[in-house]
């Protein structure tokens, strides 16, 4: 077996709408491909020794999946797709979604499955494949080989993991439909689309005060402005050097103290509860290097349990006790053995990403150990408890119980204050006191500690306790119920118009006044300056979009080739625009029939959300008929104001834009209002190029759609003309004095037949310089050639640079073919140099003639005919 390509996609795509993250293996079975796994010597056994959990694995149909192979249902393909599941689940990412499907070359297939982490879902591509492979060929796969295949994979999955804090609010964010991505440096979480964005960093948002921070992280001034403000905190003092420590002890008023660094995280080289000298250099010499200045915190220790108190956006949120680490005497295991069996705990794991934290022993273990009189063999008597760590933070083994409904009001109105006076809109405040259900005045107790990005897990998931919506508290405060945190979403596909379409639909928007950001195949574009230059279709550009926080509207143009590749860039639209579907690009991809490449492009249409609208060609049957799976409203335009769909529709209440007596016009049942004369707008030229005015009705629906006003409607289809500065190849018309000279960049035999339709009207002599791009199929590039003869009086034959993997003038013979076939005696020639060809046939234009430029390189041909005009 080989692996030919993987592909990662991330929102709706060909194989699933419902927003999943796939993995796309090309696969070739070679050998493998005409046997059935149940029929391979030792592979059932092998296979289950290796993956016992396979057994307890269902397929589609809720049949077993060992059943089903062990039956002979299932080939090598499937067995891979249900390997791939198999190995993320057992590594801690569990995924259910997959499906096979053969493409046109014998032997080869598409494994799809889903992932959480792409790096491992790819990595278990592969794994799975090797996994198949060797118990194929010699009856087992190595155990040694499964167990770090599994490592690796629990690795990769860690890595991509959001930590337990930020998954708390990005679940929130879930819950309430607000889109949230992530952003390409530290960390960020962007919650919303554009300029309702706001950005989050584990619990820190963009709301959050970096004076806030600051004070919050220089733990003796928080002290003081506490203190000052008359908050009870505990009596202390900062020290540089080892010399400074007994006098410091001594001002605190002796023994018992704390001593901590003065900017350290996470309870580092904390120690509390100190009685001794000698423990009291230890803990100096800990804190020392635990601080980032070398300056400590001497600290008078206080009695009492430690309590985190969340506040967010001046209200408490939720409230925890953190234990230490500690084990609970049994009256038969000895320490260590106890210590195994808390470690045993599924919830515990390494680092922060786990409800709780494996105890781990370190030197300040062994001397707290010391301290109570105990070793690792010691055998605690029934209930007695022996304390592992100093402090109760998570990250060292302890753990929280839930307090929330237990602090006293006078608590929540201190904490709030406290994190008002640090200036942190989300804090987590530290009290020491005996008891937090009564006010801190009468039993002694302190704030020992502000936080900023205080961490959520204790108060998400405690280890006792009712979790508390903690990431909704943060949402609530960065998206108060009723303000948005989308921007609209226009995404417009099509095999031909899209380009112009997505312009003209930006520029009705910006009659409104607000910042446009869309995407097209020559480049991105934000407030009408562009930002980015490429063929930028796919999700890499929507998202570009989406994420600046300019960006009022957004309008994308969506290609098949980014929907197969990557899956869209978002996951839902509020307009879905499909032009038509005509045959191009067949033959890749596994994109065989033009229904295939339907299927591609009613991702769009299926994405939008049931109050949004999803506008369709009513004149092409495949579009139209994607109105069956669309979940949205329907809106049609359609060039027939006869159009059956369209006269049902609107007598059924639905909106509709149609050509009718020379105008393009809305009607909705009795209502019927013209937009514009088609003569009057220039995209159209002059009326004649009827696939414009299919545009430009497709454009102002999905503009009226969204409320734009008929009267911005209409300014903008007047304002809008087809020039190398708004729609750059597209049907771009110069005047040359003794001719004329067209641009467009039609590929394909519809934009052929479009552009053939308005170029028949011109009554001087018809000059082509066509060609076709290499990667279509021979019998699209004959097509061209056929459908050129019905167009032009005399033809350039010209050959992209790229050749897509064609040999040089394989592609021109072929279109030439095409033309000697259907009719033998027509004049042509072939240049293979576009910029040749070009300047040929402008050198040789006759009187009145038009020369139309069919090119690969826009760009180039503009400039080339600019030149004409000096």
């Amino acid at each position: 077996m080989k692996i030919l390509k993987i592909q990662t996609l991330q929102g709706p795509n060909y194989w699933s709408i419902q927003d999943h993250q796939l993995i796309v293996v090309r696969l070739d079975l070679q050998d493998f491909s005409d046997r059935k796994p149940n029929r391979i010597s030792g592979f059932l056994k092998g296979l289950t020794e290796a993956l016992p959990s396979l057994g307890d694995r269902e397929c589609d149909l809720g049949e077993k999946f060992l059943e089903r192979l062990q039956d002979g249902c299932l080939w090598m393909e499937e067995v891979v797709e249900h390997v791939a599941l198999e190995l993320q689940t057992l590594a801690g990412m569990p995924v259910s979604f997959s499906r096979t499907r053969k493409t046109a070359t014998r032997g080869v297939y598409y494994v799809i499955f889903e992932y959480q982490a792409p790096e491992a879902g790819r990595y278990a591509a592969r794994v799975a494949v090797r996994l198949c492979q060797s118990i194929a060929e010699k009856g087992r796969y190595h155990p040694d080989d499964l167990r770090q295949d599994l490592q690796d994979l629990q690795r990769l999955g860690a890595e991509a993991a959001l930590g337990p804090s930020t998954e708390a609010i990005v679940k929130a964010a879930e819950a309430r439909g607000i889109p949230w991505l992530r952003l390409g440096a530290r960390f960020l979480i962007q919650l919303g689309y554009g300029a309702y964005q706001h950005r989050i960093q584990a619990t820190q948002s963009d709301r959050t005060s970096i004076l806030g921070i600051e004070l919050a992280g220089d733990k003796e001034g928080t002290k003081r402005i506490l203190q000052d403000a008359g908050v009870p905190v505990p009596r202390g003092m900062t020290i540089s050097y080892f010399d400074e420590l007994e006098n410091a002890i001594d001002a605190v008023g002796g023994f018992p103290v704390a001593i901590k660094p003065l900017d350290g995280n996470h309870g580092r080289g904390v120690a509390l509860d100190i009685n001794t000298w000698k423990d009291a250099e230890a803990a100096y010499d800990a804190a020392s290097v635990a601080s980032k200045s070398r300056t400590v915190i001497v600290e008078r220790c206080y009695t009492g349990r430690d309590h985190r108190v969340l506040v967010v956006d001046g209200k408490v949120a939720a409230v925890a006790e953190r234990v230490p680490a500690h084990v609970v005497g049994d009256g038969r295991s000895t320490i260590n053995e106890l210590i195994e069996m808390v470690n045993r705990n599924p919830r515990r794991g390494q680092g922060h990403d786990n409800v709780m934290t494996r105890i781990e022993l370190d030197r300040s273990s062994f001397e707290l150990l010391r301290k109570q009189r105990y070793s690792l063999d010691t055998v605690l008597r029934e209930g007695e408890i022996c304390y592992l760590r100093a402090t109760a933070n998570l990250s060292t083994g302890g753990i929280a119980l839930d307090r929330t409904d237990e602090i006293h009001s006078d608590n929540i109105y201190l904490a709030v204050r406290v994190a008002k006076i640090i200036g942190l809109d989300i804090a987590g405040i530290d009290i020491v006191t005996p008891d937090i259900s009564r006010p801190l005045a009468e039993v002694g107790g302190v704030v020992v500690e502000v936080n900023a990005a205080p961490g959520f897990r204790m108060h998400a998931h405690p280890s006792q306790g009712l979790p508390r919506p903690v990431g909704e508290a943060v949402l609530n405060m960065l998206f108060p119920p009723g303000t948005p945190s989308r921007i609209p979403i226009v995404a417009i596909t099509g095999t031909n118009g899209k380009t112009t379409t997505t312009r003209l639909t930006a520029h009705m928007f910006r009659q409104t006044k607000r910042i446009v950001g869309y995407t097209t195949t020559d480049g991105t574009y934000i407030d009408d300056r562009l930002v980015e230059v490429g063929d930028n279709t796919g999700p890499h550009s929507a998202k570009l979009i989406l994420q600046d926080p300019m960006t009022e509207v957004a309008i994308l143009e969506a290609a098949r080739g980014g929907i197969l590749r990557s899956g869209l860039g978002f996951a839902t639209c509020d307009v879905g625009v499909v032009l038509n579907v005509a045959a191009d690009h067949l033959g890749i991809d596994g994109i065989d029939t033009v229904e295939d490449l339907a299927y591609v492009k009613s991702v769009v249409a299926e994405t939008v959300m049931p109050e949004g609208y999803a506008v369709l060609n009513a004149d092409d049957p495949l579009v139209a008929a994607m109105a069956k799976r669309v979940k949205a409203q329907i809106a049609y335009f359609s060039m027939q104001p006869d159009n059956e769909i369209v006269r049902s529709h609107v007598q059924q209440g639905g909106l509709a834009a149609v050509y009718e007596n020379g105008y393009l016009t809305f009607r909705k049942q009795e209502w019927s209002e013209q937009i514009e004369q088609a003569v009057n707008i220039p995209l159209t030229l002059g009326g004649k190029a009827n696939f414009a005015i299919a545009n430009a009705l497709a454009a102002s629906l999905a503009a009226f759609v969204q409320g734009v006003k008929i009267e911005d409607i209409r300014a903008a289809l007047i304002a809008f003309k087809p020039s190398t500065s708004q729609t750059p190849g597209r049907m771009n018309l110069f005047d040359l004095g003794k001719y004329q000279a067209l641009i467009d960049y039609a590929h394909n035999g519809a934009s052929y037949q479009a552009m053939g339709d308005f170029v028949r009207h011109h009554t001087g002599e018809r000059i082509g310089v066509v060609g076709g791009p290499g990667d279509r199929r021979d019998e699209d590039l004959l097509n061209l050639g056929r459908l050129a003869v019905g167009i032009f009086d005399r033809i350039i034959v010209k050959e992209d640079d790229d050749t897509r993997d064609r040999p040089r003038g394989e592609a021109a013979e072929l279109i030439c073919q095409g033309i000697e076939e259907e009719k033998p005696d027509f004049h042509y020639e072939t240049i293979l140099d576009e910029t040749t060809a070009i300047n040929t046939a402008l050198d040789t234009a006759t009187e009145g003639s038009l020369v139309v430029i069919l090119p690969e390189s826009v760009s180039r041909a503009i400039k080339l005919v600019e030149t004409r005009y000096q």
